[in-house]
């Protein structure tokens, strides 16, 4: 079976934008007994070995359609500069790190490349541990990514994050073009999901500006979707 994707991709650098936030994601699986030690190695070393400039973050995927067998996936998100720092050159406990690390993984499930494109909801402090996930196949993006922004400004309620990005390479390519993840600061809030968080007049705008939003968007194909729970942010 294949070993954590992270030990091979690591040395590896991407000709992005300068511009943006973009994101490296590794997904892979952990038997249930190894959960507890692959989040204590994981938070050992980037407690202590946080790269520059860049947000690490580790997920356990909670829910998630049949095809998709990853039990976890670790994130890194910065600019370009950052990310791509990140991957130059390697040290000895980088080295032991990933060793350790791949003594308690199942296998990998896949890795990939992506942009972020816009963000709504504060971020100062707070965090939002239950996010839905939902990737789409977009006919028109820069009338799905206007329309999106356009709506999310207006009708975005306090405790609710609401990212937008693509992917560039690696999982999901040629399926889904724009990813939509919503993070909530608890898992009953995600379950019952946005819409319950306003009511009267607040709900009816936020409902008659998203029907004015699917109609400007074009077409708009839901993929795929899941929650996954932030485990540790370094």
């Amino acid at each position: 079976m294949r070993k954590f994707v992270l030990l091979f991709s690591l040395l590896i650098a991407y000709a992005v934008s300068a511009q943006d936030n973009y994101y490296t994601m590794y997904s892979f699986v952990v038997e249930p007994q190894d959960e507890g030690t692959v989040y204590q190695l994981v938070d050992d070393y980037y407690s202590k070995n946080k790269p520059e400039g860049v947000f690490v973050r580790l997920f356990e995927n909670h829910f998630q359609d049949g095809s998709n067998n990853a039990t976890h996936h670790i994130v890194f998100l910065g600019t370009q500069e950052a990310v791509g720092k990140m991957y130059e050159g390697s040290n000895d406990k980088f080295a032991l790190f990933l060793t350790q690390l791949n003594q308690h993984i199942k296998e990998g499930a896949g890795s990939a490349l992506g942009r972020h494109i816009s963000l709504h909801g504060l971020t100062d402090g707070q965090r939002y541990p239950a996010q839905r996930i939902y990737l789409l196949d977009v006919d028109n993006t820069e009338a799905f990514d206007r329309e999106h922004n356009k709506f999310q400004l207006k009708h975005n309620p306090d405790g609710v994050l609401v990212n937008l990005g693509t992917p560039i390479l690696g999982q999901g390519v040629g399926k889904y073009n724009r990813w939509v993840i919503v993070g909530y600061k608890d898992m009953g809030t995600a379950i019952g999901g946005t819409d319950k968080l306003v009511s009267g007049a607040a709900l009816e705008a936020r409902l008659k500006a998203r029907d004015e939003r699917r109609a400007n968007n074009g077409e708009v194909k839901l993929v795929g979707s899941g929650m996954r729970i932030l485990l540790g942010a370094w």
